[in-house]
């Protein structure tokens, strides 16, 4: 299973819908990148942490939060950033397991990238995220008109032609 590490501000100043609503509501842009990433896991089978700068918070004690199987939200301590959690979490896991590290930060891509990990900006896994909704909404409407239950499969022939006569007659 692959492990992706994401820089959660990061990744909300780079995408378009994301910086926006983040000028109203941080925690609105936070939630929605939770629910964009948490569709894109589960399609693709990968285990995802979000990691978000607490590092000006005084006081603030690192937190995790299992959203589900394959997500997982980190807030980063008082004095860390998420550059450095990704950077000790990536160097944890080593190289026993495929890691990809999201950012548009070049020195953090450079460091992941020594430790072993795949790197991506977030403009890139932006495109690769809109692409997975993509083909998550063809299988989904595949799957209904696949499933549709149309009238003109549950009535006898004969019975069809009288209607569609009498259709065009008006």
């Amino acid at each position: 299973m692959r492990n992706i590490f994401v820089d959660g501000y990061n990744v909300i100043n780079t995408w378009p819908e994301l910086r926006g609503m983040k000028e109203y509501s941080l925690e609105a842009a936070r939630g929605k990148l939770i629910d964009y990433l948490q569709n894109y896991a589960t399609y693709k089978g990968y285990r995802v942490f979000i990691v978000f700068d607490a590092h000006m918070v005084s006081g603030s004690l690192e937190k995790k939060e299992k959203i589900s199987d394959s997500i997982t939200v980190v807030y980063t301590k008082e004095g860390e950033t998420a550059d450095s959690f990704i950077e000790r979490a990536v160097n944890n896991i080593g190289r026993r397991v495929e890691v990809s590290v999201i950012t548009s930060d070049s020195l953090e891509q450079q460091t992941a990238f020594q430790r072993g990990a795949t790197r991506m900006s977030s403009m890139e896994f932006y495109f690769e995220v809109k692409e997975t909704e993509d083909k998550i909404r063809a299988r989904a409407n595949k799957n209904y008109s696949e499933k549709r239950n149309l009238l003109e499969d549950r009535i006898q022939k004969d019975v069809l032609e009288k209607l569609d006569k009498i259709r065009r007659s008006r």
